[in-house]
């Protein structure tokens, strides 16, 4: 009797603040399709001759770009044709019940869109940005760093309601996600052992990047030609590169408490808050932002070497290959966190699953 209570929600108002929030998903949705549909009226705008066309070759740094010689007039009316149908393909997916569309149609142009929108359209000055803003220089932010964050932000809430979507047509959860058969590497122990081992890949990548910067700055060139070495010394850009790189490094310790104690219990250290649970959600959040802007980085220099654009990378290695590993830096801070939300999940308020 008391599994059945649980399942069925307990009390009447508990099972409200269930209801709640198993609609989540669906208001996710909504914002979804507004915000892409909104995007796409700006890109309509653009492709109708309106000034301010953020990516291209009217990019602040068309260097960067995937489209770095495409005018407005003809990308413009590509977003706009990409984004719209894109709102519709979200609100199709966040209305309640089965829509007579095939599935695989819905969840294809999804993931397609997602990956078109962080592999094309968004580069490393989002995670640059980022890393400016906690290092309080703020001049550094543009236009079309702006207008990535917005494509981005379309990008994850329409990954959301995917997610959301596919939980649906798997009865499961709405809430949590979970499912009567749950697959054994979701279990609190698999998950902690392959968390580990994730956790591992995530602290080894940032430091070797981070190495190349510290070198130089300690006046090594390792990696780089003399002659790039002293016009970056120039400059003063090898302590502003020490810096970020100091930033990921801090960064990648701070992974270790997505598989260690004191990610879940704060340490005697912090005064105030020792002893106390760690808000899963305080973890969970920017590890997953960070893994994304990361991911995304490292495929903008895997794209520009597919394109060409490095020279003298023979001597001038060390400016893109550790980038270019950041991929794999992403996702193994990705798989990282998505164990520590299996180990720190309990049981789930709607559906009363553990």
């Amino acid at each position: 009797m008391t599994q059945v209570a649980n399942r069925d929600g307990g009390p009447p108002e508990v099972r409200a603040t269930a209801r709640s929030r198993f609609r989540r998903p669906e208001r996710v949705g909504y914002a979804a399709a507004a915000a892409l549909f909104l995007y796409g009226l700006a890109n309509v705008y653009w492709a109708l001759g309106g000034g301010g066309f953020p990516f291209g070759a009217e990019d602040a740094n068309p260097e960067y770009s995937a489209f770095e010689h495409t005018p407005a007039s003809t990308l413009a009316p590509v977003l706009a044709a990409l984004l719209l149908p894109s709102a519709a393909v979200a609100l199709l997916m966040a209305l309640p019940g089965r829509r007579r569309v095939p599935r695989n149609l819905l969840l294809g142009y999804t993931w397609c869109f997602v990956a078109v929108a962080l592999a094309a359209f968004a580069d490393f000055r989002l995670l640059g940005n980022l890393a400016y803003a906690l290092m309080l220089r703020f001049g550094a932010i543009n236009w079309t760093v702006l207008n990535q964050f917005f494509l981005v932000a379309g990008a994850g809430l329409m990954a959301v309601t995917a997610l959301a979507y596919q939980r649906r047509l798997r009865d499961a959860c709405g809430s949590c996600g979970r499912t009567d058969g749950e697959p054994g590497w979701t279990s609190r122990e698999a998950a902690a052992r392959w968390g580990r081992k994730a956790a591992r890949i995530a602290v080894i990548v940032p430091f070797v990047y981070a190495s190349t910067r510290w070198a130089w700055a300690l006046g090594i060139p390792l990696g780089i030609s003399d002659e790039l070495w002293e016009e970056g010394k120039e400059d003063h850009l090898w302590y502003w590169g020490a810096g970020l790189a100091t930033l990921g490094a801090l960064g990648a310790l701070l992974t270790l408490g997505l598989v260690r104690r004191w990610g879940e219990v704060f340490p005697r250290w912090m005064v105030g808050l020792r002893g106390k649970r760690v808000p899963p959600l305080l973890a969970i959040v920017p590890a997953s932002l960070v893994a994304l802007l990361i991911t995304i980085a490292g495929v903008m220099y895997i794209r520009l070497e597919i394109q060409g654009k490095f020279d003298n990378q023979s001597e001038d290695w060390g400016t893109t290959v550790p980038e270019m590993f950041w991929p794999l830096w992403g996702a193994a801070l990705a798989a990282a966190t998505l164990a520590y939300h299996l180990r720190r999940r309990g049981r789930c308020k709607r559906c009363g699953r553990l």
